[in-house]
């Protein structure tokens, strides 16, 4: 790894962090400093207004689309900064990190402006339509199956895991346009309006109550026929770099959230006397080993990504097979300091909490089943080894990819 950031990247961060400290409210980061939930919804609302005139959102994209044109180091240095000061950076996580810059590579000039202008301003929500029952990490295996009729396409099949479905306007789900073709030809990557008959979105209660995941059933769905993004049976490449995208968000200032969230977790320890346990204290070093570790491995990233040197596929397999499973460890950890607390309701029942530094805004759950911020971390931490690719998918990838081995066999053979 060698990099440093030159004058001009660091002018860009004073100028960065100029605009957070006139814009955030007063008090934003200092020791007490808490909004109520009318605060933080009002906040939230006012917040995307503001970047979006800041021209923060997306900021990297081409100008003629709205962006700022940024180069790969500038949209570094926002990123760093927006996570030093804990300020969202984004209006949905879906539209500006997944679909936005997929549709910017593979969408017709006519879908970029049409999506593109409700992706920078919010108020267009999306959700992603990958995984089925008997397609996760197989994604290839998928049956949701679309039908051109005239100039729609009918789509029928099922999704799952489908985060955030029950508050999105549009879906951009992979369908089999051609059965006869090959298990990876014969996709199509389309954009489908999720507010119509035909489309059943059901929650997946988790054990807390809350339901940020869905089953999503389309019934002769509709879709407009130009909704299709990189050419009807192209699909699976399309997809891929979406993935893409999303295993590479963030790699320089992933690991802001775990140390955050170890901070609290030492503070549980020293509160309750247990950093004087040579056993805890071990397990505590292990943990701030390893968030440093996820530190190095987002500067290589980045350093490679600036090089265009190595894999970026396996080198992103190997970050995240890394920090999902570290993170496990550490929330495991956390609920093992709590001891018996850890088995008691700790949260506010007139809230919903969300995970420390996780996706989740508003997390919902049952007024009966209220966690608290390390609980939830715990109960999100075990989704983490299976979305976006599971760790056991992760290892082939670095296996074939990086160390040439032959490729797994497949169930039937």
């Amino acid at each position: 790894m060698d990099l440093d950031y030159p004058p001009e990247a660091e002018t860009f961060r004073g100028e960065i962090r100029g605009w957070l400290e006139e814009h955030l409210p007063a008090g934003w980061g200092t020791a007490g400093f808490s909004l109520s939930a009318e605060q933080r919804a009002a906040f939230n609302a006012e917040w995307t207004e503001k970047l979006f005139e800041g021209g923060w959102i997306c900021a990297g994209w081409p100008a003629e689309y709205g962006g700022k044109g940024l180069t790969l180091l500038q949209q570094v240095v926002l990123t760093e900064e927006f996570a030093r000061a804990g300020a969202p950076l984004r209006a949905d996580f879906f539209g500006d990190t997944l679909v936005g810059p997929t549709i910017l590579q593979w969408g017709t000039e006519e879908q970029k402006q049409r999506f593109i202008p409700g992706i920078l301003n919010g108020s267009i929500s999306w959700c992603q339509g990958f995984s089925e029952p008997n397609a996760g990490s197989d994604l290839a295996s998928l049956t949701t199956r679309a039908v051109l009729d005239g100039d729609e396409w009918i789509v029928n099949g099922q999704k799952v895991w489908t985060t955030q479905a029950q508050y999105a306007d549009y879906i951009f789900l992979l369908a089999r346009t051609d059965p006869q073709a090959g298990k990876h030809a014969g996709i199509s990557y389309l954009l489908v309006p999720m507010r119509q008959p035909g489309v059943d979105i059901r929650p997946i209660a988790q054990i807390d109550g809350s339901a940020e995941f869905n089953e999503v059933f389309f019934t002769d769905a509709h879709c407009p026929g130009e909704n299709v993004v990189g050419g009807v049976d192209n699909g699976w490449k399309v997809a891929m770099t979406t993935l893409g995208y999303e295993r590479g968000a963030s790699a320089s200032t992933g690991w802001r959230r775990f140390s955050r969230e170890l901070d609290v977790i030492v503070a549980e320890a020293r509160a309750r006397g247990k950093e004087r346990d040579p056993l805890v204290r071990q397990r505590l070093a292990a943990a701030w080993s390893e968030v440093k570790i996820m530190q190095i491995n987002g500067l290589r990233s980045l350093s490679d990504a600036l090089n265009g040197t190595h894999n970026a596929a396996a080198l992103g397999a190997c970050n995240k097979m890394f920090w999902s499973e570290a993170h496990r460890r550490t929330t495991e950890l956390a609920i093992d300091i709590l001891g018996m607390d850890g088995q008691v309701l700790r949260g506010d029942p007139a809230s919903g909490v969300s995970p420390i530094g996780g996706r989740s805004t508003a997390r919902r759950g049952r007024a009966d089943y209220a966690v608290d911020e390390l609980q939830a971390s715990f109960f999100f931490s075990r989704s983490e080894t299976i979305w976006g690719g599971t760790a056991e998918i992760q290892r082939n990838i670095v296996g074939e990819r990086v160390l040439g081995m032959p490729k797994e066999p497949s169930a039937a053979s």
